[in-house]
């Protein structure tokens, strides 16, 4: 993204809130560009772009704690308006000279608020709201300037503000949807307090993006891609196609372990359709065969993630001239991989963020045009450019694919069968309206359990199937769907009929945490 959409926008502090990437996406739902800092980062980092308003997130850690977060030592609290969210507003009131002391009254979940007084940053929002606590300390004195500006039914301060420095905190979470009012207190930050613009567009994006790639690899350059048929990859390669054409060279690897259809799919969309230069590789017996015997899920994913080095490899050796290697990074993966600062926690080590063999990143300079976006913008982006809309709304895949669905021992006879219960289950679905509204993310996983049945007159002795449905924002934290009984039964009905090898389904109502959403 180009500094002039970047300009103008919201920096973000982390402080280890797991909504950090909700208040991001709060943000650029309205056009906004928005950016995460570590909690730590220099001023001139988080000035780089000059933002208009700041956003300290919340954070587990109490204040008086002598390992919590802290700003850098140089960081200007009145350089720009600033809003702190419950940690946020703690370190601000703290940083002052006001008081914050544990809570003998903790606040979690659902509550009411009541303004004290009127503010800008409640303008034209109802006296009394709902919203979403989640804290213990609590701010017992307001620094010098400041005005209480609500309070919880608890009496507990819950907003505070000085009007005149544009300095704010609140004690809840406007970025959840349990704060019906969130998006209004967020907006009138953003535009009433922080006189953003709205510059964020898919079109605006489109544009940006393919001029920089042509800046990027001028006018002879080569780039390599790697095609998974997920919405980034394609989205970024649909991207580079645009910007330099036949100079881009996609690589799709079929492992084996792809859903029903999709190595059909992939090549018919990017190379018939769209006239790229695909080179499709059918590595189905060398990964099955690294496999075999493999029933641990780190193993799995290590040796799914190898192999699929070593065929790429062998096929970017087989070109010349190339120099550039593209990537469907998108901004969560930065996020999670590498926050920067040592309070970070990596959530999971992702293959596009520093994953790379190390000849790779001598050998290619790296292209990431999605870098800035979540996974909602790059949809509006692909539907923008035309991509079809099974692709751009294609089921969140894991890379090592239904290597890590079929629990177990991995034979082409298994995977085979997972498939196409797999299929079975995303169609009933689809026809249900309930694959982009009502649920983020559906998958069937099969289990190496057997179990005994009948069908007719016969005992049978076969394999159990898991159907895996949620509900997400962030994929951080995930409820199970409600999906209706009478769907679960047609799914399960049609899976023990026409799927040889399971004769038992079963649905999966945990919650993340504590189960995690894919299985393994």
């Amino acid at each position: 993204m180009s500094d002039e959409l970047r300009q103008g926008g919201i920096a973000i502090l982390d402080f280890g809130s797991q909504y950090t990437q909700l208040i991001a996406r709060r943000v650029r739902e309205q056009g906004v560009y928005a950016e995460v800092f570590p909690h730590d980062a220099p001023t001139s980092v988080v000035y780089a772009n000059a933002p208009r308003g700041i956003i300290f997130s919340g954070g587990p850690n109490s204040i008086y704690e002598a390992q919590s977060p802290r700003l850098a030592a140089d960081f200007d609290l009145n350089a720009v308006p600033i809003l702190g969210v419950c940690y946020g507003m703690q370190m601000i009131a703290h940083l002052l000279g006001g008081e914050v002391t544990p809570g003998e009254t903790r606040e979690y979940g659902h509550a009411n608020i009541t303004q004290t007084q009127t503010s800008r940053l409640f303008d034209a929002l109802p006296t009394e709201m709902p919203v979403w606590m989640s804290h213990g300390d609590h701010v017992a004195r307001v620094p010098a300037g400041f005005d209480v500006l609500a309070r919880s039914s608890n009496g507990l301060l819950a907003a505070i503000g000085d009007e005149h420095r544009q300095l704010y905190g609140v004690q809840f979470h406007p970025e959840v949807k349990h704060t019906p009012h969130g998006i209004d207190i967020l907006h009138n930050f953003i535009f009433h307090i922080c006189k953003c613009q709205a510059k964020w567009s898919p079109k605006a994006f489109i544009d940006d993006a393919i001029e920089r790639i042509q800046a990027q690899v001028g006018d002879d350059g080569q780039v390599l891609l790697g095609l998974s048929g997920g919405v980034d990859s394609a989205v970024a390669g649909t991207l580079i196609h645009r910007a330099i054409g036949d100079r881009l060279t996609a690589v799709f690897v079929n492992t084996g372990l792809l859903r029903r259809g999709e190595p059909e799919d992939v090549v018919r969309v990017f190379r018939d359709q769209e006239r790229m230069n695909v080179i499709a590789v059918d590595a189905t017996e060398q990964f099955l065969s690294a496999l075999q015997g493999i029933t641990e899920p780190e193993a799995k994913r290590k040796i799914i993630g190898a192999e699929f080095i070593n065929v790429f490899r062998t096929q970017a050796d087989k070109l010349t001239n190339v120099h550039y290697l593209a990537q469907g990074t998108i901004y969560p993966d930065v996020i999670e991989s590498a926050a920067g600062h040592k309070s970070a926690k990596t959530i999971k080590s992702h293959h596009n963020v520093g994953g790379l063999p190390p000849d790779f990143k001598e050998r290619f300079e790296l292209i990431e045009p999605l870098r800035d976006l979540f996974k909602d913008e790059v949809r509006k982006v692909g539907t923008a450019l035309g991509i079809p809309d099974h692709i751009v709304w294609r089921q969140p895949f894991p890379g090592p694919g239904l290597g890590i669905r079929c629990l177990g021992h991995l034979t082409w006879e298994r995977l085979e069968t997972l498939r196409a219960a797999d299929a079975i289950y995303l169609e009933e679905l689809e026809k249900a309206g309930l694959l982009r509204e009502g649920t983020s993310q559906c998958f069937a996983v099969l289990l190496p359990v057997k179990s005994v049945g009948v069908m007719g007159d016969n005992r049978t002795y076969e394999e159990v199937l898991v159907l895996r449905a949620v509900t997400t924002d962030d994929f951080m934290t995930a409820d199970w769907a409600k999906l209706p009984y009478d769907l679960l039964g047609r799914i399960s009905n049609r899976i023990v009929n026409e799927v040889k090898g399971i004769n038992r389904v079963t649905y999966d109502i945990t919650s993340k945490p504590p189960a995690t959403i894919e299985w393994e």
